[in-house]
C-alpha cells in the first residue's frame, strides 16, 4: 500500500463496506506517479528477480519496479480501479508481460500460487481484518528461500488520517510474535526499526519510523 497517499477515514468508515470504500478512494484519486517504497527498493535490488507477489499494490508503484528489474509480480488490491489501472500502466511502461493484476479482498481470498518474494508494504486498513493470518496466509507461499517482507508504520507521520496519541505500532518483535511461524520452516532476518526522512502528500517532510519485519522461508 502506498504510504503516504492514504485517505483518511470517514467517522463511519467502520460501517462502511470495505471494498466500496476503498474502490471509491482509488476512482477519485488525481494521480498515479506513484514510486516504490524505499525499504522494498532496499531489500529487493540485490535479489535475483523472480516471482513476486505485492498484497495491498495500490497505485502499483512497487509493482512496476520489481517488472522493471525482472520480476515477474502478482500485483493484488480490494479496489478493481486499483489493478486495472496497474494493469494500465504495466501496458503503458513496457511490462504489461511481467505484471499480473488480481482484485481479493484478502478477508476472504488469496491469490493462487508460490513466490521468491512476499511484499506488504503498510498493509493498514481502517477496517477490521485478521492481518496476522493474511500474513501467515502469505509466508505459506513462499518457495524454500522466498522473503516475505512486511513494512509497517512505526510513527505518527503529519499527514496520517490517524492522529490518535494513544496509538501502539506493533514492533517488528511483536508482529513476528503474532505469525507464530515455525522456526523450523522460517526464520526472521530482520527486525528493526529504523528511521528516514518522508514526503507527504502536499510535499511537507517529517521523520518517521518504520517497524521492518523480514522473513525467510528456510524449508518447505
Amino acid at each position: 500500500m502506498d504510504s503516504t497517499r492514504r485517505r483518511r477515514p470517514t467517522a463511519d468508515a467502520a460501517d462502511e463496506d470495505a471494498e466500496l470504500f476503498w474502490e471509491r478512494h482509488y476512482r477519485t484519486r488525481r494521480t498515479w506517479d506513484a514510486h516504490v517504497n524505499p525499504l522494498l527498493a532496499e531489500t529487493a535490488a540485490p535479489l535475483r528477480p523472480g516471482t513476486a507477489l505485492d498484497l495491498g499494490c495500490g497505485a502499483g508503484g512497487d509493482a512496476i519496479w520489481l517488472a522493471q528489474r525482472g520480476w515477474h509480480v502478482t500485483a493484488v488490491d480490494i479496489s478493481t480501479t486499483a489493478v486495472e489501472r496497474v494493469r494500465e500502466r504495466a501496458r503503458d511502461l513496457g511490462v504489461a508481460d511481467r505484471v499480473a493484476t488480481e482484485q481479493h479482498d484478502l478477508a476472504r481470498s488469496f491469490p493462487a500460487g508460490q513466490f521468491d518474494l512476499v511484499t506488504a508494504q503498510y498493509f493498514h486498513t481502517p477496517f477490521p481484518l485478521l492481518r496476522s493470518r493474511v500474513l501467515r496466509t502469505a509466508a505459506r507461499a513462499l518457495r524454500p528461500g522466498g522473503l516475505l517482507l512486511i513494512v509497517d508504520h512505526g510513527s505518527t507521520a503529519p499527514w496520517s488520517w490517524n492522529q490518535d496519541p494513544d496509538i501502539h505500532y506493533p514492533t517488528p518483535t511483536e508482529i513476528a510474535a503474532e505469525l507464530d511461524l515455525d522456526p523450523a520452516h522460517w526464520s526472521v532476518l530482520r527486525a528493526d526499526m529504523p528511521r528516514r526522512r518522508a514526503t507527504g502528500p502536499a510535499g511537507e517532510t517529517a521523520t518517521v519510523i518504520d517497524n521492518i519485519l523480514l522473513v525467510q522461508r528456510t524449508a518447505g
